[in-house]
């Protein structure tokens, strides 16, 4: 792992209005990767929207697909369109979505093949993984899904990384990084990360994004009465001292808010490259 880990991070964003896409221009550095989560209620406007304003701010957008919800072809087709055309985005988070098929595409592969992606103007999507496993599809099923995610992205000319879900294990994170290395995946991977948070918030979201079986190390290092924001400083100092995982990065999901996020994700930027700078010999 390159020890300039730290400073290559991504974010997550749900629903940031014009002043939070405008505070984040001034805080992140350009070109700096914002994941638009495709929540449930959000409509193709506001995605088309968000994704221009972060564009123009010059950030880069990068649009959660979620498969099941396009109830016909022409509505994802309609949406690539203008998502290119309005805010050139060229990057795509490519997800099944939790909940039943509504439409031409069941899961993620079905957009990667049938959903003419580069012809709409991507270059590169994203794929998720999850190094705790998943609570409905078994593990043999999720290694096999990345494999054909990968080589049907590469059957269209698409680039391909890889976002995992978050955790709060640092030894669950490296296991399964070094897992997917030693099966010959060299991908980028995008490893998931819980952004700053107080700790009923941590609890809250883990249970409900099926992480529980990191959430024993996460209180075994806490006392009960624990207040404030809790960041994920030993991932990210774990992960940047593992060695040669490959092309890796944070990506911070910001439950606590999008700005506290992005704060801590340059704060610790700038640390970790203090850090190199001390560690050069004069």
């Amino acid at each position: 792992m390159a020890d300039d880990f730290a400073h290559r991070f991504s974010l997550e964003a749900t629903r940031p209005n014009a002043g939070e896409i405008a505070a984040l221009a001034d805080l992140l550095p350009p070109g700096t990767a914002v994941y638009f989560s495709a929540v449930p209620t959000i409509t193709p406007q506001e995605l088309i929207g968000g994704a221009a304003l972060l564009r123009r701010s010059g950030l880069e957008p990068v649009v959660h697909i979620a498969a099941r919800r396009f109830r016909a072809a022409a509505d994802l087709a309609n949406l690539l369109a203008s998502l290119h055309g309005e805010a050139d985005v060229r990057r795509l988070l490519v997800i099944g979505g939790d909940v039943e098929p509504s439409g031409p595409f069941p899961d993620a592969l079905a957009v990667i093949q049938k959903g003419r992606l580069r012809e709409a103007g991507i270059k590169e999507i994203g794929i998720g993984a999850y190094p705790e496993g998943h609570a409905r599809i078994p593990a043999g099923r999720l290694e096999a899904a990345i494999d054909e995610k990968i080589a049907a992205a590469a059957a269209h000319g698409l680039d391909v990384h890889i976002v995992s879900q978050f955790s709060f294990s640092p030894e669950r994170i490296l296991a399964w990084l070094r897992k997917l290395r030693a099966c010959g995946i060299i991908n980028p991977v995008k490893v998931g990360m819980a952004g700053p948070t107080s700790v009923p918030g941590l609890l809250r979201y883990a249970k409900r994004c099926g992480v529980n079986a990191s959430l024993h190390g996460l209180m075994s290092g806490m006392a009960a009465g624990l207040i404030g924001h809790v960041g994920p400083d030993r991932i990210v100092e774990t992960l940047r001292h593992a060695g040669d995982l490959g092309a890796a990065a944070p990506h911070y999901f910001s439950f606590g808010g999008v700005l506290e996020t992005a704060r801590y994700a340059c704060s610790t930027s700038r640390h970790a490259a203090a850090g190199r700078a001390m560690a050069q010999p004069n």
